[in-house]
């Protein structure tokens, strides 16, 4: 499968990416710049063949993010990797609010791991539709991360979101990838803008994945 971006060609066949320079960033940096506005393409689609999960490419084709699942679809525990299988979060099931869903996400430590005794990163809850108030309809989940609060809002479009702020602020937008033509490229390709400066990229793409969880896509 080859995806043509808007700038410069974007191969999506996992065999053609190899742990070289070329293709892998020397420096990992999960911040946005300053200026915010860095664009990611999301894959629906795990680089391993019979296994569900996705791959994220930043603006130069390069592979910055992945998930495998492996042969279970909407896993209890899903895990956010780099292109070289470093698990950066690892998203689990909360129990407590599994009737309404939701979702704890735990920020790997290099040195031990991740504590689930501890207080996640980051946690998500499910819009429950009996709860929804006027003018809550396209809300599709909230997110506490620290003092940080976000919505997930859902676009026109079947895989269209939006994170944004509880000031309204828009933090992220996906929706679906063109080609430079003007062609729609499935709805398991995605394009990624985040929007804010300084913005850890890492959190918001481990939003994304349990928005594909939420709805069934991994």
């Amino acid at each position: 499968m080859e995806v043509a971006d808007t700038d410069k060609g974007l191969d999506l066949d996992p065999f053609s990416y190899t742990s070289t320079s070329s293709t892998v960033p020397s420096i990992p940096s999960y911040m946005t710049s300053k200026l915010g506005h860095e664009t990611f393409t999301i894959w629906m689609k795990s680089l391993l063949f019979h296994t569900y999960g996705c791959t994220v490419f930043n603006s130069k084709g390069e592979i910055v993010y992945r998930v495998d699942n492996y042969g279970t679809k909407c896993s209890r525990e899903v895990h956010l990797m780099d292109l070289r299988g470093r698990v950066l979060f690892t998203i689990c099931r909360n129990k407590k609010l599994q009737v309404f869903g939701g979702w704890n996400g735990y920020r790997w430590s290099s040195s031990s791991g991740i504590n689930k005794e501890e207080k996640p990163w980051f946690q998500v809850k499910k819009y429950c539709r009996l709860m929804l108030m006027a003018g809550d309809h396209d809300v599709a989940c909230r997110i506490t991360a620290g003092y940080d609060k976000y919505l997930i809002v859902r676009l026109a479009g079947k895989s269209a979101f939006r994170i944004v702020g509880v000031d309204g602020e828009i933090v992220a937008e996906a929706k679906a990838k063109h080609s430079c033509c003007g062609v729609e490229l499935g709805e398991d390709v995605l394009t990624l803008e985040v929007m804010s400066p300084r913005l850890d990229h890492s959190l918001i793409m481990a939003l994304v994945i349990v928005y594909g969880l939420i709805q069934r896509r991994l």
